[in-house]
Order: C-alpha cells, then sequence, then structure tokens
C-alpha cells in the first residue's frame, strides 16, 4: 500500500461529500467538483474523514493508483473548501496585462497583443498590470491555466523579461564577452 494513500482526508465543516463507486461528489462554501476515481482504489467515510483503500490487496499493477486516488480526492476536499491560487508576475519594460471582459490582453513584445480566455470557473485578478492571480477550486486547472499564460513568453534566461511565477528564481546565463 502507498503511504500517500494511507493517510486520511479531514473532512472540513461545512464540505458534504457522497462517495459513488466511481467518483467523489465533494460539496463546499466555494462549489461543486465531482472527483473521477482511478481503477483500482475505492474510498469510504470512516468517522468524519476519507480514507483510500485498494480494490484488491496486493495488486501491484493497482497498487500505483492508491496514492494518486487519495491526493486527487484530497484536492478537490481542499478546493472546494479554501480554494487555491497561483500567482504570476510580468517582467519587462512595456510588458503588461489587463482585463477586456473574460479575457486578458497580455502585451509582451511582440509585434500584436495576445488575447487569453478565461474558462468557466477561473478567476484572473490583475494588480499593478504586472502581478496576476489566477484562482478556482479545481487545482489542476488553475495550474494548467497558469502555465499557458507562463508559456506566452517564457522568462528569458540572459535578460531575465519574460512572465514568472511569483517567487520563481531564474539562474542568470552570462552572455557573450567581446574580445
Amino acid at each position: 500500500m502507498s503511504r500517500v494513500g494511507k493517510k486520511p482526508i479531514p473532512i472540513p465543516s461545512g464540505v458534504k461529500v457522497k462517495v459513488r463507486p466511481d467518483a467523489v461528489d465533494v460539496e463546499g462554501p466555494k462549489g461543486k467538483l465531482s472527483q473521477a476515481l482511478p481503477p483500482g482504489v475505492r474510498i469510504e467515510e470512516v468517522d468524519g474523514e476519507l480514507r483510500a483503500f485498494p480494490v484488491r490487496e496486493g495488486d501491484p499493477s493497482l497498487g500505483k493508483f492508491h496514492g494518486l486516488g487519495r491526493s486527487l480526492v484530497a484536492n478537490a476536499v481542499t478546493g472546494v473548501s479554501e480554494g487555491f491560487k497561483k500567482e504570476l508576475d510580468i517582467v519587462g519594460i512595456g510588458y503588461r496585462a489587463e482585463m477586456s471582459g473574460k479575457q486578458v490582453v497580455f502585451s509582451l513584445g511582440y509585434s500584436h497583443q495576445i488575447h487569453f480566455d478565461i474558462p468557466v470557473g477561473i478567476n484572473v485578478a490583475i494588480e499593478k498590470q504586472t502581478h496576476l492571480t489566477v484562482s478556482g477550486i479545481d487545482r489542476q486547472q488553475v495550474g494548467q491555466i497558469a502555465a499557458d499564460m507562463r508559456a506566452l513568453r517564457k522568462p528569458d534566461p540572459y535578460k531575465q523579461k519574460g512572465v514568472r511565477y511569483t517567487g520563481e528564481v531564474l539562474k542568470k546565463k552570462v552572455g557573450k564577452t567581446g574580445a
């Protein structure tokens, strides 16, 4: 059995959990999520907390999904109770972002502006035109949207310009020297 899979998932107050054979439905103050379970994992509610169990003990082909199933359900419970967020910084002269309806418009040094559509369930807040906060209840979706925004102009290792995660440390490369 997986070490991660053995850990119980506490259910915070205000969160309702409905366990089905193939999925877990979680409802909390921030919204609703339905998390599908990987094969070979079952979730049970025991003493006010959730526990993950392998369907067949000792089957090594299904054991790898034990920790994954527990982590996915734990992320759903955390998402509906607290939510997730990722912060991005835009670094560079003239680089900025602004909201336009349900789109973020990026000016990143290209000959054109980039219009980035925000999907349903994700909130983007822009502070000072160079600091973005991506938030939502689905951890996978928040991380993917933040990664897609970062990919619009990855941080340059030479000039340190581009879109980066807040707190991301870049190793600065030294450019060529004229001899």
